[in-house]
């Protein structure tokens, strides 16, 4: 049984570095990756990446506050389901979209893919869908209110029962955070998404700024550790360095 990876590149942003990595000072030139996953069962792809609306508006979509914090440099065709087609896939064809969490670089194209089942970590859902909580956070409720189906899972789940793609709860940057651990046929692969932004985040141990919950996020970085230790690769959030190596354009992950 074959299972296939792509990375996709949805837009890039330059931010402050102080925001990503404790003590670090001026800016710092992110992309925002997405990931398909072929399994036999199904098509996932983990992340989907910001809203078409950043493209030209990005204050209407997150507002003025949020914008101002970043350079959005993300043109059109630079949307996931763009990509998607870019390497010859189907957006409708994908079965289940795997939300690391919920900030709008990594949800904002969830409406793109109009046939899947989302699947979220309860904790993320539930302050998804409370506008209060979710306004605290950063989460815009209309990217997970869409009318999908919504699978809610709590810790570990097993996508589709054969241990190949499982989902990994990675808790403390936002109250859900979840990663993604892939079973190719010649590794093992752990798409951490903002668990962990870069190479350095994991040998440094130095936390993004803005953080839910500064012990969860540690634990959840020695747990990428173990795994590293125990021989998986790590796909970091946003390492432009790492991100620079991977294979893209239709060329599968080995």
């Amino acid at each position: 049984m074959t299972v296939r990876m792509y990375a996709l590149e949805c837009g890039r942003l330059t931010g402050r570095w102080k925001d990503m990595m404790e003590g670090e000072e001026g800016e710092v030139d992110v992309p925002i990756p997405a990931y398909v996953i072929e399994h036999p069962k199904g098509t996932v792809l983990f992340d989907t990446g910001m809203h078409p609306t950043l493209q030209a508006d990005p204050a209407s979509r997150i507002g003025e506050r949020a914008a101002r914090l970043f350079q959005f440099h993300y043109r059109a065709g630079e949307d996931v389901a763009s990509q998607i087609q870019a390497i010859d896939r189907d957006p409708a064809k994908v079965t289940h979209v795997v939300n690391s969490h919920l900030h709008f670089d990594h949800s904002g194209g969830n409406h793109l893919i109009p046939n899947a089942t989302l699947v979220l970590q309860s904790r993320e859902y539930e302050v998804g869908m409370d506008a209060e909580r979710a306004a605290k956070f950063g989460f815009d409720r209309r990217d997970i209110d869409l009318g999908h189906p919504v699978k809610v899972v709590d810790g570990e789940h097993d996508l589709f029962g054969d241990g190949r793609i499982v989902c990994l709860p990675t808790y403390g940057h936002t109250p859900g955070h979840q990663s993604l651990k892939v079973r190719l046929d010649s590794c093992e692969v752990v798409l951490t998404g903002d668990a962990c932004y870069f190479c350095r985040t994991l040998k440094e141990r130095r936390l993004p700024r803005f953080v839910y919950d500064r012990e969860a996020m540690l634990a959840s970085l020695q747990k990428i550790a173990d795994m590293q230790s125990a021989g998986a690769r790590i796909f970091f959030g946003h390492d432009a360095d790492f991100w620079a190596i991977l294979p893209k354009g239709g060329q599968p992950i080995s």
